[in-house]
């Protein structure tokens, strides 16, 4: 099951207000939180004090909590890899490794009494888990997260996310990477350009980002890295079907009502014999080939068009297609609508027989 979790900072905000944004989230079905002890200034009393109310608060509301570490964390407030008490007395559920050990210590911390998760940095593109790996730890408490990147233009490369995150997928290890709320003000740092994993996302809508990361089939969770979203994001992005790529799409005017039902209502998968310029999805011209579909908005052709072919296509009339690249339009092709421009890229994520649909942009 993929799930969405959202950010927060305790030592930038208050205690009511980042429970008023727990309580938001959760009514969307958000269930996870990230928060961040890294950037967290005091002693261990003082950090307790800052987090345990709202942690507790997040677990009635049945959320998980990670806080994101490194071992001067440890060092600074004198914990040891062998006493996760510290976090089991927060509240937390599990604890992020920013920056590891060597292997032997992540691993024996896997078996600690309190069934703490131990979630890894993704980021790094090392042999950092098969190292974890080889010290045998107990893999059911093992998770992995991508960092995020304040700093505009430092985001990560997508071959390179790619990459690093296959290394967590094939071992059967739950993924998770952050997209930025365009809302949002805030993070742990004093540099908010957004939080997101990937550069290609940082100017993105939020729920566009969510639903790339879930086309890449590699990312089983999705959290808002900066807080806090806005009430209308975190409705956007729980109205993604993650299994199922949706595209927004704006419809001409003047089409049909066989038309729009055609797109917005008829079932869609991506045509298994592949095309440099479409998308197939052929069912409705099956349904649909005794129903008359005149030639009308046969203008040219863009990449992200929505095309239907009319009645001067034959056997073909009543086919729905996306287009990959411009073409040109002999008249037999009815543009009958375009994937919202934000959208473009996640016609690249959608691989042959792929179930999709869309939605309307009104």
């Amino acid at each position: 099951m993929k799930r969405l979790g959202v950010s927060i900072y305790p030592e930038h905000s208050t205690p009511d207000r980042d429970q008023a944004y727990l309580k938001l989230a959760h009514e969307y079905g958000f269930s996870r939180v990230f928060s961040c002890l890294l950037s967290v200034q005091g002693n261990r009393e003082k950090i307790l004090a800052d987090f345990k109310e709202t942690v507790a608060y997040a677990n009635r509301l049945g959320m998980q909590v990670v806080v994101d570490i490194a071992p001067r964390v440890f060092q600074a407030l004198k914990i040891s890899y062998e006493d996760l008490s510290f976090f089991n007395e927060l509240g937390a559920s599990g604890i992020r490794l920013d920056l590891g050990f060597t292997g032997r210590e992540e691993a024996a911390m896997t078996y600690n009494p309190y069934g703490l998760k131990i979630e890894l940095n993704m980021s790094n593109g090392t042999r950092y888990l098969e190292q974890i790996l080889s010290y045998q730890p107990k893999r059911e408490n093992l998770l992995g997260c991508h960092n995020f990147y304040p700093h505009r233009y430092t985001g990560l490369a997508y071959d390179h996310f790619l990459h690093c995150s296959w290394q967590f997928k094939e071992k059967g290890i739950r993924t998770a990477a952050f997209v930025s709320s365009q809302a949002a003000s805030f993070g742990p740092w004093p540099v908010t350009e957004g939080l997101c994993t990937l550069e290609m996302h940082r100017t993105l809508p939020v729920d566009v980002q969510a639903k790339h990361l879930f086309a890449t089939g590699v990312i089983d969770d999705v959290i808002v890295g900066n807080a806090y979203a806005s009430e209308e994001e975190l409705r956007a992005l729980s109205q993604i079907d993650p299994d199922r790529l949706t595209f927004t799409v704006q419809l001409n005017e003047g089409i049909t009502e066989l038309e729009r039902k055609i797109v917005l209502e008829e079932p869609h998968f991506y045509r298994g014999d592949v095309s440099d310029y479409l998308i197939r999805s052929t069912q409705s011209r099956v349904k649909y080939k005794d129903v008359p579909i005149p030639p009308h908005l046969t203008v040219e052709i863009k990449r992200g068009d929505v095309l239907i072919d009319n009645d001067l296509y034959g056997q073909y009339k009543g086919e729905l297609q996306i287009a990959l690249k411009p073409m040109k339009n002999e008249g037999k092709t009815n543009v009958v609508g375009r994937i919202a421009e934000e959208e473009l890229i996640l016609l690249d994520m959608l691989k042959p027989w792929s179930p999709f649909r869309f939605e309307h942009k009104k």
